[in-house]
């Protein structure tokens, strides 16, 4: 029996507990849906509207980059506006979250994003792929993103000496990672990718990258003028380079702080719904912090709810946190939440653990008091 299992509070749970919880959650989901309306499709199209507000604000400041203020002034509304592009109106409009409306221009079927991935490439290895075989090894690609060693039950490899250093590079270039991570590495090495297959994704994201270079590097530096384009070409830079950064921290704090769990294929096998709720809920973490930081996180601050419903409107996730944490406090369930400091360390000092060989799961946390082994009896989730 793995670490993880002894650890878990889940085991405690008896085939009809963890049921029982999926139908709370079931009925969490339906209230909400249940009451969609004006309001919350208000919320979405003021959101883009001040998007695009602040992209043109800030184009418009950059004109006059040559001067120190403005180029400072302008890249940071710039680097807002992505922002908010990126987290609260991207990730989350490809997720479904606003198809009930059926506005086809605020659609995952037909919107596209300011980043290097392809809006369909994208929408299977997240949407698919990571938000149903959540912390799943050798399933969820997005554990470790490939390419660290996150989880102390992957096999560590010599390569990840470097991890330290190329999770910096990462962290900087966090869009082009993602969209070389939709390809699936794996499916590549392992030959369940076919080369017609491999090539068509290749041009799909050669083609978005090429749109991205020409928007920030070329076009929109013309602008300015000669005098002001490798300014502006600088401001967008750094613009892109705040968002990548931001988007690594809060991606990476809501998936590897410490006391998130990691499941076996085998524990997981013949999951009920009750069972896939309760891997969603110990698998993420929360992030603590104002209204205005949950919007520019694209609400992933709250992302133990956002794994538990991809689907809901993200302007709802504050509203039913406080229910997701009455059933935890019920059940003896761990809610995984911090400020952005405590997560965003947790998860370096694993990346910088997890580097060498050898490392430890890390502590797990539970309201109850450790039991002895052979009181568990149950898998980590019910069959």
């Amino acid at each position: 029996m793995s670490n993880s299992m002894i650890e878990s509070p889940l085991a405690r749970l008896t085939p009809s507990e963890i049921e029982a919880i999926g139908k709370e959650f079931d009925a969490i989901h339906d209230e909400v849906f249940d009451s969609l309306g004006d309001r919350d499709a208000h919320y979405i199209r003021s959101i883009i509207a001040l998007h695009r507000e602040l992209a043109l604000l800030s184009r418009a400041i950059l004109l006059g980059s040559r001067y120190r203020p403005a180029w400072l002034l302008g890249t940071a509304v710039l680097a807002i506006a992505k922002i908010l592009e990126n987290m609260e109106i991207g990730h989350n409009v490809l997720h479904g979250q606003w198809d009930w409306m059926q506005d086809p221009r605020i659609n995952s079927a037909t919107w596209d994003w300011d980043t290097a991935s392809p809006a369909d490439a994208w929408k299977h290895s997240h949407n698919y792929i990571h938000h149903t075989y959540t912390n799943i090894r050798g399933k969820d690609k997005d554990l470790g993103y490939e390419i660290m060693r996150i989880d102390p039950h992957q096999s560590w490899h010599p390569i990840y000496l470097l991890q330290p250093i190329y999770n910096l590079i990462l962290a900087g270039f966090f869009e082009w990672g993602v969209a070389m991570h939709d390809l699936d590495a794996e499916a590549i090495r392992n030959g369940t990718k076919s080369k017609e297959q491999l090539r068509k994704e290749l041009r799909g994201i050669g083609y978005k990258a090429w749109r991205q270079i020409v928007k920030d590097y070329i076009a929109f530096p013309a602008l300015s003028g000669p005098k002001g384009f490798k300014r502006t070409l600088k401001a967008n830079f750094t613009a892109n380079l705040i968002r990548n950064v931001w988007s690594y921290a809060i991606i990476f704090c809501g998936h590897f702080p410490d006391q998130t769990y990691t499941f076996s294929e085998e524990e997981v096998e013949n999951e009920t719904r009750g069972g896939f709720y309760l891997r969603q809920l110990v698998a993420a973490a929360n992030i603590e912090g104002s209204p205005v930081f949950h919007v520019l996180s694209g609400n992933l601050g709250y992302q133990v709810e956002h794994h538990l419903f991809p689907d809901m409107p993200s302007s709802r996730y504050a509203e039913i946190a406080p229910k997701v944490k009455d059933i935890c406090e019920r059940y003896g369930l761990p809610y995984n939440t911090g400020r952005l400091g405590k997560q965003f360390g947790s998860v370096q000092r694993t990346i910088l653990r997890l580097a060498s060989p050898g490392g430890k799961p890390a502590p797990k946390p539970g309201p109850y008091k450790p039991v002895d082994d052979d009181q568990i009896t149950r898998p980590l989730v019910a069959v």
